[in-house]
Formats: C-alpha cells, structure tokens, sequence
C-alpha cells in the first residue's frame, strides 16, 4: 500500500516522507523515500519528454540573429544606438544516453556571420557602412566564432557547455548566449537555471507547442558585482524582464524569440533615464540528415572523442575587461580638468562636471599614478582634488590618501577634514574605510577639530554598513564599542559632545538609552544633541521610557531647562507618534512659558494642522477641548514662529522646508533652525540641516535673561546636517572677551560650514544579457557646494542680522554601454543646474514687541538636459548625435506666514 501511494505521487516526495514518518518506521522511511525520488525520475524518463528532444542523424538548420540596442526609456527621434550579429547555426545530436532519451550532447556550428546596423541607416549615419564581420572581428575571432561548440542537455537543463579554454572570453560568451536559448522545459513550473546570465530563478508556463520562459532577473547570481548609492532618494531605479517564447514541432524548437529590456532612472528625475534591449531569434528553416551518434558510455568521453582540447568551460559569462585604446593617462586627463576645479568655478557646472569625469578616471589608476596627480595640484585646486580620490572609494586611492595626509600636522586642516567628510558622503563605503579612520583616530592628531570629525564621520560610516548588513564586520563592532562608551568614558565638554555626534549619524538603535540619559543633562549642549538625535530615530523605537523623558525635560518636571532645549524636547514628541494626553499637555503648556517660547509654540501646533504634518490628526483632536484651545492660549504675542513649506513638487521628488525660529524675550535670536528635505518613493533623505545659536547675549544690550538662561556664557555657533550626515559644528565666538573682540573686527563676511565635490548619486553595475553581450550602466551624479552662515549685531542700531548662504551646482550622468571588443555603443543621458538659496533674519530690538523679518529667497537658475548616443569600431570610426535642452527657472521669495510679511514691511520701512 505504501509502495504503490508514493508511485501514485513521484512529484509530491514531501507528502511521501511525511506519511511514512508519522508511521514511526524511521530506517523505512528513509530508504521507501529514497525509492520514491529513484522513481520520480524514471517516470519523468518514461513518460513525456522534459525539453527539446532532438531526433537521431538529423541536421537541423536554423537561422539565428542578435540585437542590441541602446536608447533613453521613452525613445527618441534620431532612433536607437545599437547593431545586429546574424548567422546560420546548424544543431545536430552526437549523443544520447541509451537510458534516457532527455540526456543528450548536441553540438552548434555558427557559419555566415553578419554584423549590420539594428535599424535603417543613411551611410553617413552608418559606423558599420563598408565593414565585415571579418574585418570587425578578424580572422582569428572570427574563426573562433564558426569553430563548433558542444551543451550537454538533460531534462532540458543544461549540464555542462564545451568549448576551448583558448577562445577569447567575448567569443565564448556569445556562443553561451546562443546554447542558453535551448534551454527549455516542456512544463509549466518555477526552477532554478544556469544560463550565460548566470544562476537564476525561471517560471515556464506550458501551452499545447507554445512555452514561455520568464527569467526573475532580480535573482540571477553572478560573479561580477556593482554597487549603488545607499539612498533611495539620490539612487537609481531599476526595471527589468526577459521573455522567451519557444515554438516547438516534432519534440524540438521550431521558433525560440527572446527579448530582455533593462531600464534604468534617476529617482529625482525620471525622465534622465536610458536602457538597454537585447533580442535573439533562432528559427527553423530546414532539416538534412545529419552525422550518425557517437559511440560512448558518458558524455566526457564522447567529448574527449571529438577534440581532446574541448573543455567544459561553464555556461555561465565570463568576465570581460574592456581596454580603452587612445584614453588618456590621469595626469593628462588632471591637467585638461584643472582650470574647472579652481575655487573660482565651484558655484558652476563645470565643476561637478569636471569632478566626475575626473573620478572615473581615478577608479582606473593605480596609487602611484594618484600620488602624481596630488603632489602636482596647485594649493588652490588640491582640497577639490581630495574630493575626488576620496570619492573614488577604490583600494588605490584610499592608500594614495592616507600616505599624502599627515594628520600630524595641524597646518593640513582644510585637506583633512575634506578627506573626512568625502568619506562620511561615501555612496559605498566598506570596512576598510571606516578602519582607516580609527586608525587614525588612535595616533597622533595635530588639530582637535580634526579629532572630533574624524570620530563624528566615523558613526555616520557606520550606520552606512549597518544599513548593508555589515553590523558585525570587526571594524564596525569596535567602533561601536568606542562611541557607545564614549560619552560616560571623559569629563571634557568638547569630547562628550563629540561622541554624542558620532552616536547621531550613527543611528545605533543601541544609543537610544544614552540619548534618553544625556536629554536631561545640566549641560544645554548635551541635551540639544541627544533631543535632535532622538528625532531622527523611527518613532516605532520610541518606547515609553524615553517618551516619559522628553516629556520630563519639556514641563521642566525635575529642572530648569533652556528654552532652546525645551523647543528640541517638543520637537520630539510631536514627530513620535504623540498620544492624545501629549498633546493636550503641550496645549496646557502654552500660557504658562516665556513670552517668545508661547509664540514659538503656537506657530508650531498651527504649522502642523496647516501642513498637514504627521501629528495633525491628533492636535486637532486635543484641540477640540475648549480647555485646551481657547482664545487666551492663542492669542499670545511674540516674534517667534514656526513654519513648513514646499520647494519643489514633482510627480519624481517633493522638496519641503521648515524655518524654526525660537528668540529670548530681549529680541535676540535663540536658535534658527533650517531643514530641508527630500521625499521620493516613500524614501525620505535629510538634505539640509543649518541650525544657528546663541546664548547670554542680553548683557550686551542690558536685558535681562530669560529663566535658567542668566548664568549662560556668551556663544554663537552654526551646526550642519548634509545630506544625512551630521558635520563638525562651527563656533562663531565664545566667551564675553571672545565674543567683544570679534565684535569689533566683525566683517559681516559669512563663516563657511562647508565647501566642496560631493558624490550624490553613484551606481555602477555589470548588466550580462541572455545573448552573451555585456552592457555597463555607470549613474553619477555630483555636487559643488558651499554653504556660510553669518551673524552681526549692531548696538549701535539695535540690530542683529543672521545669515545662511547656500551655493551649489549640480551635474548628473547616467550611462548605458554595450563595448565589445569589436564594437561599442551607448548612450547618455545627463542633467545639469546651478542654483543658490539664502536665507536672511533681520531683527530690531529698539523696543518690544521687537520687529523680525525672515527672508528665504531662490535666484533664477539654469536647468538643462542632454541625451547622447555613440557607435564607434575597433578601426577607430564613429558616429555621435547629441541634443539638449535648455530653460531658466524663475527665482523666487519663498511663502512665510502672513505676520512675517506684516514685519518685513515694518522693518524695510524704518530701515529706509
């Protein structure tokens, strides 16, 4: 009974296990199990054929062509880049195991080789016009090509592909592409193949003589790997199939079409986006009696048999490394650059444009050939120089780095904190990276301001590998280690504040605990970073420990905080899912604060209700408590405000900004906080953070100091968040005798925060078609940028003014090539723009309520696109078309709320 069940279900060997297990025969059971597998097989031999089954002495003739083509995803005018290879291919049996009528050795001939355009060409147009498959190739390739190759079938899977070691890798690779084509299976199902593209999960859907093969390309294991920018919002976007539908008469492929199509886009900006399409059709177009079977027991020896020199070479591709004839070396390739990366162009195009081009060639040198470049950059160009090696992130030009910086000397700043921050940018930073920093941050440093970012970039490397799973690397866990202990392991301010910095870019689900302590701590410094820190988490790792806290430190239950400390513990609990009670607290709260921390509050509760922030649903709920909201609560005065907005909105990418601004009651400013973000896919990126500060100040215009704020020392200081990476903050002055010399030396210049090349978007990968070709998609995308900020006070006029300048130019490149050793064609597509925001607070203090205006202002900026498509030959000959587009974009004032332009009035009036 048990014998006959599992012969009755040869494919259901689970259920057969299964049953006889819960009869408690154990050693039965293995071996019934055993017999039910040995019999599965048989029956799939006995029965209906599992692949193609290729009748005996019968030479089967087919026609077989190959295209390639290369384009921007929604086409164009002047049509697609790209070309065909057409041949005749002749398929015969050689052997078959007697036992098995699907285990057989069939051998391919490729003969009359042609390589023609993919699509109508004029001859001017026409790269290919006057050429011939021999003249492209030449004659040993192309020899290599006819010579016959061998696939071992069974089953219609492919066992083992013959060919000679000696062929040349892009040979072997487009015979591969055509053995993969007879890989087939007769029934509907999902499996796991091996084909030129590598090893990949396959669903076949089986209709009367029609199969469809459906390749899962996002599962296709290979040997060449690429990488991508960790962010989703700056990344690139990735849509593929490949389709095959076979014909079959007479238990063999009459008809095999297959189209693969890879389309890649830039999150931001869908619309630079290029792909690439490859298409094989292999028909019947006749049969002849062919060679008789070959006499063997295995097919090894049947091979050996044939031409001892055939070797089983692999179905899957080989690596091929494309050799650039005529490219010039990175020194020449520096010096034609080096004008573009002089300080003076940094707010141009030219620049990130320059910087790009510069870094591929970079990712090819050698260190030595790096070394040259760096020693050789005059002083004003070298800081974008480091930009790029650092960019670069190769073996090559890390070691030329850390062998060209001496972190010893304290005169090397600028190009150390460069190097330092390129890595905190890194779009794919490893271990070693991240080793090398602590490395350095164990020896010697000759500047404490490089000790602190090399520490704070250190925890932004590693949420980076945390986020690719390399929680665990070495590296990693002893950086953890160093910055968990950190904080608690030194009694000095300075470095304290550093290790709660690195624990911020971090994102350390570990750090929350610490966080949560060092919110309530004495010193206002310490709080303001765990609180802003605590608000980048997931609220889901809120838990009610740290919930309790903030609230804690926001109603001042066990102390006296600063009001900019409060502003921050408020700024948590409304971004982390608040509660109903939460809510209606901070609405009690308000009424019982310092007058501009009441302001400050109202202007934030009518923010979110206006732009309809996460917590909205909530705060109108509380808020239908005539308790709660009433018109003493908020009707309070003040010049504080709150206030969110949109930059940019796009079906790709919506761009918002936020401009927090929290003074004391004597009218200077507090803290002036400036986001702005980018959303994308329900991706978020963190693109901009300048928060300004300043405390004990009153004693300047003999005010008197808001409550827990008179003992405060005098400081000003700038803080900036890029592109998720928290960065070294800026003082401006500290200390009273600080603060009146650079009082009376003040140029009103703006301080820099940072200046340089910035690596947005990187992706570079390997795309290995089903036909044997290889296309490389290399995106990039670059950013010249400085941002300043400023700060004066006039006790003369009773005026302090704070300023925010942000300059930047942007350049992005995506490209798709297919280069053969023969042939290459491509295409590009790239953007390009230069822009600058300011952000300008004016306040007059002469009497109160004083007068404050906030002025955000975008200038007109060019914005334009290209596209390009190349073909080029061996011989040197090409053929290029290029068009682009181009468009001003009206600079404008960005909206603030309706009180702020009342105010502006006022003060420009008085002003005048």
């Amino acid at each position: 009974m048990r014998t006959s069940l599992c012969n009755l279900l040869p494919l259901n060997l689970g259920f057969c296990f299964f049953w006889l297990q819960r009869e408690g025969h154990t050693m039965l059971t293995l071996v019934v199990f055993l017999l039910c597998a040995a019999s599965s097989v048989t029956a799939s031999a006995k029965g209906g054929a599992a692949g193609p089954r290729l009748n005996n002495d019968q030479l089967y003739k087919f026609s077989y062509s190959t295209e390639v083509l290369v384009d921007r995803v929604r086409g164009s005018k002047e049509g697609t880049a790209g070309y065909r290879i057409s041949s005749d291919v002749d398929v015969n049996l050689v052997w078959r195991d007697p036992s098995n009528k699907d285990d057989q050795l069939i051998q391919l001939a490729i003969s009359n080789v042609r390589i023609e355009p993919a699509s109508q060409r004029s001859k001017k147009k026409n790269v290919l016009h006057g050429s011939t498959a021999e003249s492209l190739l030449g004659k040993t390739k192309l020899a290599a090509l006819t010579k016959p190759f061998f696939l071992h079938l069974k089953n219609g899977k492919a066992k083992a592909f013959y060919s000679f070691w000696a062929e040349p890798a892009t040979i072997k690779n487009l015979k591969r592409g055509l053995a993969s084509l007879l890989q087939m299976q007769r029934t509907t199902g999902k499996v796991i193949e091996n084909d030129v593209s590598g090893r990949c999960t396959v669903e076949y859907k089986a209709v009367k003589r029609q199969v469809t093969r459906t390749k899962v390309l996002d599962t296709c294991k290979t040997a060449e790997t690429g990488f991508t920018t960790h962010s989703q919002v700056l990344g690139i976007g990735r849509k593929s199939s490949s389709v095959t539908t076979f014909t079959l008469e007479d238990g063999f492929i009459h008809s095999a079409v297959a189209e693969e199509t890879h389309s890649l886009a830039i999150n931001s900006h869908r619309s630079a986006a290029a792909k690439v399409v490859s298409r094989q059709t292999l028909t019947l177009v006749g049969t002849e009696a062919g060679p008789l079977e070959a006499a063997g027991t295995d097919v090894a020896e049947v091979v050996k048999s044939i031409d001892a020199k055939l070797a089983a070479v692999g179905i899957i591709a080989d690596k091929i490394k494309s050799k650039c004839k005529g490219c010039p070396t990175l020194f020449e390739h520096w010096q034609s650059e080096q004008k573009q990366l002089e300080p003076a162009s940094l707010s141009k195009a030219t620049a990130p444009r320059s910087f790009l081009a510069l870094l591929q060639s970079i990712r090819k040198a050698s260190k030595d050939e790096i070394l040259k470049v760096l020693q050789s950059a005059s002083k004003t160009s070298l800081p974008q120089v480091v930009d790029a090696v650092t960019s670069a992130q190769t073996t090559a030009s890390l070691d030329a780095m850390i062998q060209f910086l001496n972190f010893t000397d304290a005169k090397g700043l600028v190009l150390q904190e460069r190097f330092l921050y390129a890595c905190g940018f890194a779009s794919h930073p490893n271990e070693r990276m991240l080793q090398v920093l602590l490395d350095i941050s164990k020896g010697k440093i000759g500047s404490a301001d490089i000790k602190e970012s090399t520490v704070i970039i250190m925890g932004a490397l590693v949420h980076k590998l945390c986020q690719k799973g390399g929680c665990n690397l070495p590296a990693v866990v002893e950086v953890k280690k160093l910055i968990l202990d950190g904080p608690d392991s030194t009694t000095v301010e300075s470095e304290v504040q550093m290790y709660l910095l690195a624990l911020k870019n971090s994102l350390l689900p570990e750090a929350i605990p610490i966080f949560t302590k060092y919110a309530e701590s004495e010193v206002g410094a310490y709080c303001t970073i765990a609180l802003t820190a605590l608000q980048r988490y997931d609220f889901t790792l809120m838990t009610n420990e740290v919930k309790h806290t903030v609230n804690r430190v926001y109603h001042q239950n066990h102390r006296v905080y600063e009001k900019n400390v409060r502003a921050a513990a408020a700024d948590v609990i409304l971004s982390s899912n608040p509660s109903y009670m939460e809510v209606k607290n901070l609405l009690l709260s308000i009424g019982n604060l310092p007058h501009e921390m009441n302001k400050y509050m109202l202007s934030k509760i009518q923010d979110i209700l206006r732009f309809q922030l996460p917590a909205s649903n909530v705060v109108r709920h509380a808020m239908k408590d005539a308790i709660s909201h009433n018109y003493d609560r908020f009707a309070k005065v003040g010049s504080s405000s709150a206030y969110s907005g949109f930059m940019a909105k796009s079906a790709d990418v919506t761009s918002t900004y936020s401009l927090d601004i929290l003074y004391s009651g004597s009218g200077i400013l507090r803290r002036s906080n400036m986001n702005i973000y980018g959303a994308s896919n329900g991706a978020l990126l963190h693109g901009l953070q300048v928060a300004i500060e300043a405390q004990g100040l009153e004693s300047m215009i003999g005010a008197t100091a808001d409550e827990g704020e008179g003992d405060l020392e005098s400081f000003a200081g700038m803080s900036a968040l890029l592109f998720d990476v928290q960065l070294r903050p800026v003082t401006f002055f500290k200390g009273y005798s600080d603060l009146m010399s650079k009082m009376f030396s003040m140029s009103g210049d703006p301080m820099n925060v940072v200046k340089g090349l910035i690596l947005l978007t990187d992706h570079s990968e390997v795309i290995q078609l089903q036909s044997g070709l290889k296309a490389s998609a290399e995106f990039q995308g670059g950013l010249a940028i400085d941002i300043s900020g400023g700060m004066e006070v006039s006790l003369w006029y009773r005026e302090s003014k704070t300023s925010v300048n942000n300059r930047g130019a942007l350049v992005v490149t995506g490209n798709v090539t297919v280069d053969m050793d023969f042939m290459r064609v491509g295409v590009e597509v790239s953007y390009e723009t230069e822009a600058s925001l300011d952000f300008i607070t004016t306040v007059q203090f002469s009497e109160y309520p004083f007068l404050v205006c906030m002025q955000m202002d975008k200038t007109t900026f060019p914005f334009s696109e290209s596209l390009s498509k190349y073909e080029s030959i061996s011989s040197g000959k090409s053929v290029v078309s290029h068009k682009r587009k181009k468009q001003l974009v009206p600079g404008s004032e960005f909206p603030l709320h309706q009180e702020n332009s009342n105010m502006c009035k006022k003060v420009f009036d008085s002003s005048w």
